[in-house]
């Protein structure tokens, strides 16, 4: 069984700050592997000599700027799909609580899924601009920005080209929610505890694993999504892509044919090493605005660690806390004004 609770110490702003700011910086850090992986998904000609070829050569042809193309559409991508996911899965997730706050761990990962398949609905044109913004040489761009990118798909394209190779994404869907079931249905045969004695490390390489397993399973899809999304006879080299396609099960069949079931994996080992330091900063950089939020509201003596202020019930609200410090204040003053009133 998993527990769904979220920190109610921390406003909804906060949350969703803490959240935003986290993810920017974990995905901006990160954002030369992402490239690696997306242009060997897509197949471009940078990848085809490895994965530590493929730095020198996106170096030498575009410089520097080459590994964070796209980085700034991907993070505005971030937070319409995190408010998105976020509302959408607490409300299904609502749905299958119990009385006490709890919710099977298959339910909870199903309701996971499909928040994430409607936050990706909304913001798909979105990833679509950010792979055409990664395959496109930035030193000769066919696209100049974000608006620019979706102007010209749309104008050129059409409105369906926005939402190209989206029924894979609801596809790879479910491989995704079957490896996270996969992974936390056997976290206490693992660990040799129960979940709910899970310290903060175990968590963490709990979800580097799901994340592991879940991404390798689904990987196929996203490969020729990707695939699919860069395609188009408007760009030059019809977008980079190694196979030119008319379809979905074109591309799977094309794929297979000439370079074998493993090419489904392309940039694979550039998404497996982007991993660790993905959640480890997202983990990390969120626990640490966490506690700056929970110091500003009064629960902790210090921005630097988690030790409890004393005498602050912990239960409350951070208006709630907010009231009685005000209660509390003007009770001392009225009583110290009292009392000199009294002499």
């Amino acid at each position: 069984m998993a527990t769904i609770r979220k920190d109610d110490r921390l406003t909804s702003s906060q949350s969703f700050s803490c959240v935003g700011f986290a993810g920017i910086l974990s995905k901006t850090v990160t954002s030369p592997l992402e490239v690696i992986k997306i242009k060997s998904q897509v197949g471009t000609f940078h990848c085809k000599r490895g994965f530590w070829q493929s730095f020198h050569l996106i170096y030498k042809n575009e410089g520097l700027r080459g590994f964070w193309k796209g980085n700034l559409v991907s993070c505005l991508r971030l937070f319409p799909y995190s408010a998105i996911h976020l509302a959408a899965y607490k409300k299904i997730v609502h749905l299958h609580m119990d009385e006490m706050g709890y919710v099977s761990q298959w339910r909870a990962i199903f309701a996971g899924g499909i928040a994430g398949i409607a936050a990706a609905l909304a913001t798909y044109p979105l990833e679509v601009a950010e792979t055409r913004l990664i395959v496109q040489n930035c030193r000769e761009p066919t696209y100049t920005g974000v608006l620019n990118t979706l102007g010209s798909v749309y104008r050129s394209e059409g409105l369906l080209a926005l939402y190209r190779g989206f029924s894979l994404t609801v596809l790879g869907a479910f491989p995704f929610s079957i490896g996270c079931f996969a992974v936390y249905a056997n976290l206490d045969k693992l660990w040799q505890e129960p979940p709910f004695r899970f310290n903060s490390l175990q968590n963490f390489i709990n979800g580097c694993l799901a994340a592991g397993v879940a991404q390798s399973l689904s990987y196929p899809f996203d490969t020729v999504k990707r695939k699919m999304q860069a395609q188009s006879s408007h760009l030059p080299h019809l977008g980079g892509a190694d196979v030119h396609f008319t379809g979905i099960l074109d591309c799977f069949r094309q794929m297979i044919r000439n370079k074998g079931v493993f090419s489904l994996w392309s940039g694979f080992t550039a998404n497996t090493v982007k991993i660790v330091p993905y959640f480890g900063l997202l983990y990390t950089c969120f626990e640490t605005c966490k506690q700056v939020c929970l110091y500003r509201n009064g629960y902790i003596v210090s921005p630097l660690s988690y030790t409890l202020a004393p005498g602050v019930d912990q239960s409350l609200g951070p208006y709630e806390l907010q009231e009685v410090k005000r209660y509390l204040k003007n009770r001392n003053f009225r009583s110290q004004d009292s009392f000199k009133n009294r002499w």
